[in-house]
């Protein structure tokens, strides 16, 4: 039997620090990664916005911070700007690529990468019970009969070229684009199933903040907060 010598001693009391230090930090991260999942699935997510269909209020390329929570004290109200899933709406309930296609996809949507492709971000225009057409003479939307005042549109940009005259039943929304001519929203779909409207349960969230880039870093406010 071979002796330990000073020197395997000391190197055996060399690794072992090492060794908790590479389990320590793979420990911290490990938390860390939980903990922002969690934040992100229940209090503040983040997404990617892939258009202009909001602008000037968002940018293609622009990062959000979404409250998950913004609605929870709160109904949802005319002029308030909402993220939602928009499948079985907007986009389809199957993407039919195969969950490994799917898996990677949402891996991506998930480190803001790549845009997700069924989350939308739209203002609301009606809510439950609210009478929405398009146009009053001087071509303005109209609701329940009231010609609507809204300063949020892209410059230069009519309310809407798209005739419409909905009433929105219990439980869903209406919602446009701030930039009416660069934005996919209820108007086209008034003929699918669903006729363009938004289920409630659908919105996850509030945008309250854009995190990148850093020359359009800081909250935001989604005001007029009602469309007049």
């Amino acid at each position: 039997m071979t002796a330990e010598t000073d020197t395997d001693r000391s190197t055996r009391s060399e690794r072992r620090p090492r060794l908790l230090g590479w389990r320590s930090a793979l420990l911290g991260v490990v938390v860390a990664f939980v903990a922002w999942s969690l934040i992100r699935a229940f209090v503040v997510d983040v997404f990617y916005i892939p258009s202009g269909s909001m602008e000037p209020l968002l940018q293609p390329g622009d990062r959000i911070a979404v409250s998950r929570t913004a609605f929870e004290s709160q109904p949802i109200q005319r002029g308030d700007v909402v993220v939602f899933d928009g499948r079985g709406s907007f986009a389809p309930l199957d993407s039919g690529r195969g969950w490994i296609a799917d898996a990677l996809q949402g891996a991506g949507e998930w480190l803001g990468v790549i845009p997700n492709e069924t989350v939308f971000v739209k203002r609301v225009i009606g809510v439950a019970g609210d009478h929405v057409a398009c146009c009053s003479p001087d071509g303005r939307l109209t609701v329940n009969g009231t010609p609507i005042e809204e300063p949020y549109l892209y410059p230069g940009d009519a309310p809407s070229t798209m005739k419409f005259d909905v009433i929105v039943p219990a439980g869903r929304l209406w919602l446009l684009g701030d930039h009416r001519s660069d934005s996919t929203d209820s108007r086209a779909l008034l003929g699918a199933p669903g006729g363009g409207l938004v289920r409630t349960d659908r919105v996850i969230g509030e945008p309250i903040a854009i995190l990148w880039p850093l020359d359009r870093l800081g909250t935001m406010t989604t005001t007029p907060k009602e469309v007049r």
